[in-house]
Formats: structure tokens, C-alpha cells, sequence
């Protein structure tokens, strides 16, 4: 399983970087943000360990929760309230990581965070769904073996 969470889990980082760079919050707010992933962090280490299905399940019912809110974002740069995100361009870092293009709108942007945390529901659904004998579904676009391609053929002289 540590591979898929690990996929998550950067995926998570990547939104984190792009709200950054995109509020730019001072000191005091970093800290705090710090802390609180701190806590929650030990908190649902130990959660984890008691029972992991219910912990898969509550982080899907969170996810389930920010495809909410971000559907409401685009709703909301949809009819106006959001207005200037119409046309604003998304961050560069937004740009490079979902491989959009290079005059790529906020909505855009809200558009790939909200598809990123449907797959995050989906995936820890799954995961609370899964009996402790069974494997990862998620692991088997792994398991196939690397295909190495031929060395070049030698320079003809």
C-alpha cells in the first residue's frame, strides 16, 4: 500500500505548494500550519494503527467533502462571484505539475484539484473497503516486469 499513499500524499503536497505560492501566507500562519499537521499527524498515526479501515474511510469522506467545495469554486467563477479567476492564469508551479496549458485559467486550475481529490475518495474508499488478506488493486500497474530496450547496435565503421 505505501506506493499509492505515497502517490497521494505528493499529489496532496503539490496543492499545498500551489495555495502557497498562490496566498504566500506570513510566518504566524506557516507555524500554524505546521503545528496542527503536527498534532494530527501523531493523532492519526495511532488511529491508524488501531484501525486503519476507518481512518481510509474518514480521509475519503474529507476528500469527498473538497470535491464539494471545489465544485462550488467553479460554480462560483462560473456565474460571476468569482469573477476575476475567469481570466486570472494559474500559477506556474499548477502549470508545470498538471501539464496544463501555458495560459491556463484558476478554473483550470480548480478543475484538476477537484478531479485529483475525486481520485483521492475513490482511492481511500477503496482502501477502507479492502479485508486485511486482500491486496492493493492499486499496486498492479506496478507488478509487471521493466522492459528493457535493446543496447544500440554498434556503430557501423
Amino acid at each position: 500500500w505505501i506506493h499509492t499513499l505515497l502517490e497521494e500524499a505528493e499529489n496532496e503536497r503539490m496543492h499545498l505548494l500551489t495555495f502557497v505560492k498562490l496566498r504566500q501566507p506570513g510566518w504566524a500562519f506557516r507555524g500554524c500550519v505546521v503545528a496542527s499537521q503536527g498534532i494530527f499527524m501523531n493523532v492519526f498515526f495511532f488511529a491508524y494503527m488501531v484501525n486503519p479501515r476507518i481512518c481510509h474511510r474518514f480521509v475519503g469522506y474529507l476528500e469527498e467533502e473538497a470535491v464539494k467545495t471545489y465544485t462550488s469554486i467553479i460554480e462560483a467563477i462560473d456565474d460571476g462571484r468569482l469573477k476575476d479567476w475567469q481570466t486570472e492564469t494559474a500559477p506556474e508551479i499548477a502549470i508545470q505539475y498538471w501539464h496544463m496549458k501555458p495560459d491556463a485559467t484558476m478554473r483550470d486550475m480548480f478543475l484538476a484539484i477537484r478531479a485529483d481529490e475525486a481520485s483521492h475518495r475513490d482511492v481511500n474508499h477503496t482502501l477502507a473497503n479492502l479485508k486485511p488478506n486482500e491486496t492493493n488493486p492499486f499496486v498492479y500497474d506496478h507488478t509487471q516486469p521493466i522492459q528493457t530496450p535493446p543496447p544500440p547496435a554498434a556503430p557501423k565503421q
